[in-house]
């Protein structure tokens, strides 16, 4: 595991946009197309938005989603249409697997089950995740049932403490099939989480971010607010 702390948002989503071209161009160089898996979130967005489309080959890179708010496609909630705007149109991506959205032909548990189908049978390139003030990643969050389910590669979810109340979420198993794990953090209002979700000692339970790991690199991207009560 690693930890990198850029000086301020601006400068840690640069770094995020520059290092996830830099894994793509990598991946595609070997001949494969590579599998990730993106986040919501402020930096994440601000991140994608500085994507230099003419980067990479963006048509090969097959694309997934963490979690999502389980509302209308289209909606300005959802995870997926945050990440069309802010580059996968722009960039011409045309390999997105996407949440159903909630249009009342499907449940949620069904638009899980149908999500889960479309996860690969190996691994992950990279799997990118934020994380909230209460250390959640995707929509695991402290103390829920979800954080310990194995049997299901995705889970439904009514009572999520933050709005919407229904998501989609990947459980730890599909989160933690991944060569890299980089969770992308940034603001003071998360510090508190970053050093419980890096100390030696604490659960998943407590702090859902600790759940989750790449099994060749786990590096945490943050701004020096979000590292501000790490130890030097």
């Amino acid at each position: 595991m690693s930890v990198e702390v850029l000086p301020d948002a601006d400068a840690l989503a640069e770094a995020i946009a520059e290092r996830l071209s830099a894994l793509v161009g990598t991946v595609q160089s070997q001949g494969r197309s590579p599998r990730i898996v993106l986040t919501g979130g402020t930096i994440a967005a601000a991140a994608y938005e500085r994507i230099d489309a003419d980067a990479t080959d963006w048509a090969n890179v097959e694309f997934w989603f963490g979690d999502e708010r389980f509302v209308p496609e289209g909606h300005a909630d959802r995870n997926d249409q945050q990440a069309r705007d802010a580059f996968l149109d722009r960039v011409g991506a045309t390999r997105v697997h996407s949440v159903s959205g909630n249009d009342c032909s499907l449940s949620a548990a069904e638009a899980a089950d149908e999500y889960a189908a479309t996860l690969p049978d190996g691994t992950f390139d990279l799997v990118l995740l934020g994380m909230g003030p209460d250390g959640h990643v995707a929509s695991l969050f402290p103390h829920h049932a979800l954080l310990h389910e194995t049997d299901r590669a995705c889970g439904e979810l009514f009572d999520s403490p933050k709005p919407p109340p229904v998501r989609i979420s990947m459980t730890f198993p599909t989160l933690n099939r991944t060569d890299a794990a980089w969770f992308l953090v940034s603001g003071d209002g998360k510090a508190d989480a970053v050093a419980r979700a890096l100390a030696d000692d604490g659960t998943v339970d407590e702090t859902p971010a600790r759940g989750v790991s790449g099994r060749q690199e786990t590096v945490w991207l943050l701004d020096q607010a979000a590292a501000s009560t790490l130890a030097s």
